[in-house]
């Protein structure tokens, strides 16, 4: 059973009410979840809020949280089997990327905005009246944080982290579709000594369920969200309907634009890398490949090589590359892109598995053109479109031609080119002859409809503070 975790301890949904998790390799319903009411959700704002109002997390130093959290950090890896375990379960991801990415990455999440918040400077203002004016950051209150189901524990680590790193406390609602690594987390966190009510989880769906009970509260002072970006024009409205700051990562559809200069060794083992990593179930995702004429066809035979190359098979075996898709709803989703593909598109390989299983395989697609419905929309699993071009700013308007804006990527061997490209792609991200380098120093988000505001060091620090200015006579 997972339960729900308020106030340091699990707890049953009050009405009882429970719904399955699916194991999406078996199909079958491996453990039973709390289905939370409205009581539920605001029991948890009610042990947030105290813990914020009268509990000592928010008056704590910054080393001493720092303390806490990186115990709890030293317990997500004492703990990687179980944690690895749970998101493997719930939505298919080879247990190698958990333990390899997943779970390392959700103990340096803690560590990094603990030491970041510690040693974060702030600002003193000279005057010309000789009064002294300086900058602080206080916490901001109680953070609702909605985590999506494609990296679970990483990305709810990554939206709690520095939320707690400033003193905040935190009611979290996982996807239902992910909720084991949650409860995992909250149960360490409390090993760890961080103080009942500081961070507390509630399960459940979003319309008339723990997710609009939770966003709508106008006992919350933050709300950070991961998503599909119609959820997020929801929640931004939510947010807005009680002057609540808002932090929305959203849909992406990366474009990926691979010059004639480009090492092309390099260039298909990042793309690989871009649209096939966890069954392409990334808002990341470079599912728009952009490749320049005079090396197109040899570049398409070389990716789609790659592509075949692949493991497909169960999140168990440790070979496994690809997966199963999440959740079958899912897969119906990402499968039905294959009936609309337009009559010249070009299959080069992958396409539905026919077995019966909720799987897709690495597929490339090429003979499309914008218009197409694969072309336009996320598609979030893993497919891929090649297209040719012939100029610089034909590419660029190419991977411009979207409403989404997360991150973009590009090959070439040409710095100044390099600098140039980045300059004019219409992105939060771009990376160049890599993917899916980060600092966790860095703004992370996305224009248009992949978001609004950004994450990361300082720019976490301005969402999850209320920055006050403070000016002394002399």
């Amino acid at each position: 059973m997972i339960n729900n975790w308020i106030n340091g301890k699990p707890c049953p949904a009050d009405s009882g009410q429970t719904f399955d998790t699916i194991d999406p390799w078996t199909h079958v319903a491996h453990d039973t979840v709390a289905l939370s009411g409205r009581s539920d959700v605001e029991r948890a704002i009610d042990a947030a809020r105290l813990a914020f109002d009268d509990g000592p997390w928010p008056h704590m130093g910054f080393a001493e949280r720092g303390v806490i959290l990186h115990r709890l950090a030293d317990l997500i890896e004492a703990n990687a089997g179980e944690l690895a375990t749970a998101d493997s379960r719930d939505m298919g991801k080879p247990m190698s990327a958990m333990l390899s990415k997943d779970v390392p990455r959700a103990a340096q999440n803690f560590r990094f905005f603990a030491d970041h918040a510690r040693m974060a400077a702030s600002e003193v203002y000279p005057t010309d009246t000789g009064h002294h004016a300086y900058a602080r950051f206080e916490a901001a209150g109680v953070v609702a944080a909605i985590a999506p189901w494609n990296f679970p524990l990483m990305l709810e680590s990554w939206k709690i982290a520095p939320a707690l790193a400033w003193g905040n406390t935190v009611v979290l609602k996982p996807a239902e579709d992910t909720p084991g690594s949650a409860t995992i987390m909250a149960r360490l966190a409390t090993a760890a000594g961080m103080p009942d009510g500081v961070l507390n989880v509630v399960h459940g769906f979003g319309p008339d369920s723990a997710g609009e009970f939770l966003t709508s509260s106008d006992r919350i002072d933050r709300l950070t969200f991961t998503g599909e970006s119609t959820t997020g024009r929801i929640i931004a409205a939510a947010g807005a309907d009680k002057l609540v700051p808002v932090s929305l990562e959203l849909g992406g559809k990366g474009a990926n634009i691979v010059f004639a200069d480009a090492d092309l060794d390099e260039a298909v083992k990042w793309s690989n890398t871009a649209i096939f990593t966890n069954s392409g179930q990334v808002c990341l995702a470079g599912s728009r490949l952009f490749v320049q004429r005079t090396i197109f066809d040899e570049f398409v035979e070389r990716f789609v090589a790659s592509a075949e190359g692949l493991s497909v098979g169960s999140p168990a075996d440790e070979g496994t590359d690809i997966g199963p898709l999440a959740s079958k709803e899912h897969f119906t989703k990402v499968a039905g892109f294959f009936a609309d593909l337009p009559d010249e598109a070009v299959v080069h390989c992958g396409g539905v598995s026919d077995d019966g299983a909720w799987v897709v395989k690495p597929t490339v697609i090429t003979g499309v053109d914008a218009d197409a419905r694969v072309c336009r929309e996320e598609v979030f699993g893993p497919v891929v479109t090649i297209q040719p071009f012939d100029t610089e700013e034909e590419a660029v308007a190419m991977a411009n031609g979207t409403k989404y804006g997360l991150n973009a990527m590009l090959f070439t061997e040409n710095l100044r080119r390099a600098h140039r490209v980045a300059g004019d792609l219409r992105a939060g991200t771009v990376w160049v002859n890599c993917f899916f380098v980060r600092d966790l120093r860095a703004p992370f988000g996305g224009v248009g409809w992949s978001g609004v505001g950004r994450e990361g060091g300082n720019f976490s620090r301005e969402f999850f503070t209320e920055p006050k200015a403070v000016v002394i006579h002399p």
